[in-house]
């Protein structure tokens, strides 16, 4: 079992700052790919950023040049540094993780969301 605890969520002016993190826990042989999705209410849940454990990023165009994310293997922890924030970027962020438990085994596995809010 793989389990992800996120913390870092918010309220938060526009213009603003937050980070995001991820923690990935369990057992991980190794991590394939780790990522921030969002969800806004009425909307389905879309994409935000990728990671992938060689270190390749992947970005949504509405967030390229705000948000980064980055990934710190040692602790197996994905962070999202989100700056200029928008009322646009109220969602609530979800966690995933692509991870090998052993050399055959995978598991994509979601956190429990965290909420963002931006107001104006």
């Amino acid at each position: 079992q793989v389990h992800l605890v996120e913390s870092g969520g918010g309220l938060v002016q526009a213009g603003g700052s937050l980070r995001l993190s991820c923690a990935a826990s369990g057992s991980i042989f190794s991590i394939n790919r780790m990522g921030w999705y969002r969800q806004a209410p009425g909307n389905q849940r879309e994409l935000v950023a990728t990671a992938t454990g060689r270190g390749i990023t992947n970005y949504a165009d509405p967030v390229k040049g705000r948000f980064t994310i980055s990934s710190d293997n040692a602790k197996n922890t994905v962070y999202l540094q989100m700056n200029s924030l928008k009322p646009e970027d109220t969602a609530v962020y979800y966690c995933n993780a692509d991870i090998y438990m052993s050399i055959r085994t995978h598991t994509d596995t979601w956190g429990q969301g965290t909420q963002v809010t931006v107001s104006s």
